[in-house]
């Protein structure tokens, strides 16, 4: 949703096409043909006849596509630096392996009778990621980057979501976050993904 938001957020002309990964649709044709690695998203863009893939590289691209929307912190470099820094280990850590483990365990180890161990043990990753992006967030006043929103924003909010999906007290806990995750639910971008994708949610 997060790829979802940002086009809403600049005004692009875009198609969305939804693929059921629980389904494992992205697992099997017509899916593998647009992207072999069998992941989402992806983006194809006119013109270029591959297929954009990896959820920062996206973002960074459509970022740097519509800079009139500030969307990358775009000028100054330390702050340039942290969305890529919270973009890689959201991506690369929390997304990948700590929710790798509770819902494509597979992914980690094939045998079904592992499935649980390695489920508790993403729990163990997410509550630490949790404990950290509060932290992060803890001193902010606004956004996660700088004082405007930015494409690492978006995808603290899916996190937030997943987060109160399996049973984490989200606005209990993390208040910080929850008022992150309050403030761009405001957005009408976030408001029109939302709407398009049937997903109703209240930090």
């Amino acid at each position: 949703m997060a790829v979802h938001i940002i086009l809403e957020e600049v005004g692009a002309e875009f198609e969305l096409f939804a693929v059921s990964v629980a389904n494992r649709d992205t697992q099997r044709e017509p899916y593998l043909s647009i992207n072999p690695k069998g992941r989402v998203p992806a983006l194809r863009i006119p013109g270029e006849a591959k297929v954009l893939t990896e959820l920062p590289a996206i973002l960074r691209y459509l970022a740097s596509r519509y800079p009139e929307h500030g969307l990358a912190q775009t000028g100054n470099p330390l702050l340039e630096a942290r969305i890529a820094e919270w973009l890689a280990w959201l991506s690369g850590w929390v997304h990948s392996v700590g929710y790798g483990l509770i819902w494509r365990p597979e992914r980690f180890d094939p045998a079904p009778s592992h499935a649980t161990a390695l489920a508790v043990q993403g729990t163990k990753v997410i509550e630490a990621a949790h404990a950290e992006i509060e932290r992060a967030l803890a001193d902010t006043r606004s956004w996660s980057v700088g004082e405007r929103f930015s494409i690492v924003d978006p995808f603290l909010l899916v996190l937030y979501r997943w987060g109160a999906s399996i049973g984490f007290p989200m606005r209990e806990r993390y208040p910080g976050w929850t008022r992150l995750a309050q403030l761009t639910l405001e957005r009408p971008a976030v408001q029109r993904a939302m709407a398009r994708e049937g997903i109703a949610f209240r930090a």
